[in-house]
């Protein structure tokens, strides 16, 4: 492994932020969820859980689509709401699903320097009404258009930049978030790992 490679992953391990992930619920679609994947890895979040309650769990995802980015963000994959989360609440200390309702918050009014965990369903269905009752509150993003739905991966990734952007204000990402064990734990897998030696798609 190359100098700048080594560098190169120990500057997104100490960019990698633990107070901010994405549930998606019976998402389907593989490139989906790989479009997904390679934001989060984009924005610097190291995890993702899918809970398909209607699918079974998948080992593939859609490679090309995800530009590698399967190599660096973990997914969890449960097929029961419950225990999808009880695992998320361990973890992330508010929780918000996209929904609109009358209490619905916009986007832009969610504080991402807090530890939040974002709740995104299906594009038929959305989040279903048993995961609403499990999380905080919901939250829309904003559209002045006729069609008030946007494209699951894209709604991700205007909600992930816009993650971004509060906790680049706040600093998050000018001070290590993760624990020393987890930087040594990943810095390990990812530099003697056969799978994520080489550069597909990181660089």
């Amino acid at each position: 492994m190359t100098e700048a490679r080594t560098e190169k992953i120990i500057q997104v391990l100490q960019r990698r932020q633990t107070g901010l992930t994405l549930v998606l619920e019976n998402v389907f679609d593989r490139h989906n969820v790989s479009a997904i994947m390679r934001t989060a890895d984009a924005v610097g979040v190291g995890e993702l859980y899918v809970v398909n309650t209607q699918a079974p769990a998948t080992e593939h995802w859609g490679y090309r689509s995800s530009s590698g980015a399967y190599k660096w963000v973990k997914v969890h994959q449960f097929d029961e709401l419950e225990t999808c989360m009880i695992a998320v609440r361990n973890r992330y200390e508010k929780v918000l699903t996209t929904h609109l309702s009358s209490e619905a918050v916009s986007l832009f009014e969610i504080d991402f320097t807090q530890s939040i965990a974002l709740v995104f369903g299906n594009e038929q269905k959305g989040v279903s009404e048993a995961l609403r009752g499990m999380a905080d509150g919901n939250f829309i993003i904003p559209q002045m258009g006729m069609i008030h739905s946007l494209n699951i991966s894209v709604a991700c990734a205007v909600s992930l930049y816009e993650a971004l952007r509060q906790k680049s204000a706040a600093g998050h990402y000018n001070q290590q978030q993760i624990s020393a064990e987890q930087f040594d734990h990943l810095f390990q897998d990812w530099t003697t790992h056969p799978r994520l030696r080489d550069t597909g798609g990181a660089e």
